[in-house]
């Protein structure tokens, strides 16, 4: 026997106790914040919390330790430059870290080289301060953290901006290459003006496609522009590819807008839809 949903009558209900409870258990904040309640979450008015990912062993001893972070908001982003707000507590504040913050959670954002005679209980730790809050991720070498490429690939789909199926969604492809970035057209600008880029990205052609009727897997590569670092709004038009493509380079062109001076790394993200690659480039306003 099928199971019957009223969807909308529901939605209503269920979002209808959320607030009710939002009120009853809300503490003593101010009330502009929790009127951004939804029935998703808080839309804005929460704070960011940096998360570590994992840890993986490179060939020349060394040791990458993978950060991301939690948006704890739908829809505030976040610009927070590398400094005491946000900064590691060894090697220098800045370890490559964004300073562009997107709504909800983002896995695998960045990694970080540790020497190969790092302390095994040695805590790196980031900090991050955002709407008035500070939270830490301290990142170190305990055995249950190791990850590798192919963890990395089945867990990537937790994410929906890396552009992977969810876990377990296809056979993993062990020989699978994550695709080749390449990205033309950069140059200084000023600010207002347009400048043009296209990213293009060189696939290995696996995994192949298998049947979907339903639609539901990504299969084949596709491509977006997000903002990695920056000193205020970056709009893309567009910043991401409509549909996916398989068996030959696919490419983005981008118009792209700053809104103010300074300078600002964009990054590329591609994927073939089980393994993800990303390319940073600098970009000068003036």
């Amino acid at each position: 026997m099928k199971t019957k949903y009223v969807v909308s009558g529901f939605s209503r209900t269920y979002a209808a106790a959320l607030a009710a409870v939002a009120l009853l258990i809300a503490p003593a904040v101010p009330g502009d914040v929790y009127a951004q309640f939804t029935p998703f979450g808080f839309a804005r008015g929460q704070d960011v919390s940096p998360t570590f990912d994992g840890w993986e062993r490179n060939a020349d001893g060394t040791y990458s330790m993978y950060f991301g972070y939690y948006n704890r908001n739908t829809e505030e982003e976040f610009d927070v430059p590398v400094g005491a707000d946000n900064g590691f507590d060894q090697g220098g504040p800045d370890r490559g870290q964004p300073t562009h913050f997107y709504a909800s959670r983002k896995w695998w954002v960045f990694r970080t080289v540790v020497p190969a005679d790092w302390p095994k209980d040695r805590r790196l730790t980031w900090t991050l301060t955002t709407n008035g809050k500070m939270n830490q991720a301290r990142g170190w070498l305990q055995p249950e953290w190791e990850v590798d490429q192919k963890l990395i690939a089945k867990n990537s789909g937790r994410d929906p901006s890396l552009m992977t199926n969810p876990s377990n969604s296809l056979d993993m492809d062990e020989t699978n290459r994550p695709p080749a970035i390449t990205i033309t057209g950069v140059r200084p600008i000023k600010a207002g003006e347009t400048l043009s880029l296209t990213a293009t990205a060189a696939d290995d052609g696996k995994p192949m496609p298998v049947p979907d009727p339903d639609g539901k897997l990504q299969q084949g590569v596709r491509v977006r522009w997000i903002v990695y670092r920056g000193a205020g709004p970056v709009r893309f038009q567009p910043d991401i590819m409509p549909n996916r493509i398989h068996g030959k380079p696919a490419a983005l062109p981008t118009a792209v807008t700053f809104s103010r001076a300074g300078t600002y790394r964009l990054r590329v993200i591609a994927s073939d839809g089980m393994a993800f690659s990303t390319h940073d480039v600098d970009v000068t306003v003036q």
